[in-house]
């Protein structure tokens, strides 16, 4: 599946980007790259390697949903500066595990590396400071196992945040083969085929106008047919 332009004007696109896409051309990336497919694009930073072509922020590979990137150089900046200032709202759709209690809370724990474990994030002394409220939006069960599905409001913008918060609160996300546990992930991975994480929401000032703006994607077949399999419950 490729990723689709949810809007454009001379300034910016908003994308659509599917699960399995890496965000960032590095060289360790294999596969399906949205800087690669931008960069055959016609607008000023289509090709930028510095400014990664306009790309402003990132989803993990398995993530999918509403990404921001700048066509000129002048956008770039005005949507970095608003991430930075914390301007920009987000919203994900996630399924975790257990029945998440209080409904509504936020997780304020640093992020890091892991000293051990380069690739893995988690709540480590000296991280960088992270907040991440939460809400249920409804309760699912399964053959003895109850899951929630949430939508999480990341204020701060850490690598993994969402993931490692959750597993924080003792609810990882279903299918997330680096928190849950390779186990946990092994047996969510029959009937949810990856990580149940989807950008769902973004609202920005737009760079040019300076008017709110605000896009949003509904939840993919892949993640709706994972939930079809789980009984609603109380």
């Amino acid at each position: 599946m490729q990723p689709s332009i949810v809007f454009e004007d001379r300034e910016l696109l908003v994308l659509n980007k599917p699960s399995g896409w890496i965000v960032n051309e590095a060289q360790s990336a294999r596969g399906d790259i949205l800087q690669t497919w931008l960069s055959k694009m016609d607008y000023r930073l289509a090709k930028s390697r510095e400014l990664r072509s306009g790309i402003v922020h990132r989803l993990d590979k398995e993530t999918s949903g509403i990404l921001l990137v700048a066509k000129t150089p002048e956008a770039f900046g005005s949507l970095q500066t608003q991430f930075k200032q914390r301007k920009v709202q987000k919203s994900y759709t996630a399924l975790v595990h257990g029945k998440l209690k209080p409904g509504e809370g936020e997780v304020v724990a640093p992020v890091g590396r892991l000293p051990w474990r380069r690739d893995r994030f988690g709540i480590v002394p000296g991280g960088r400071e992270a907040a991440t409220k939460y809400k249920v939006l409804k309760t699912y069960s399964q053959e003895g196992s109850d899951y929630s599905l949430i939508e999480a409001y990341p204020k701060t913008g850490r690598t993994h945040q969402i993931r490692v918060h959750l597993k924080y609160l003792g609810h990882p996300v279903v299918a997330d083969e680096f928190y849950a546990g390779r186990k946990t992930a092994r047996k969510d991975r029959v009937w949810c085929p990856r990580l149940f994480l989807h950008a769902s929401q973004i609202e920005f000032s737009h760079p040019g106008s300076g008017k709110r703006m605000s896009f949003g994607s509904p939840l993919p077949d892949d993640l709706n047919k994972a939930l079809s399999w789980l009984r609603e419950s109380k």
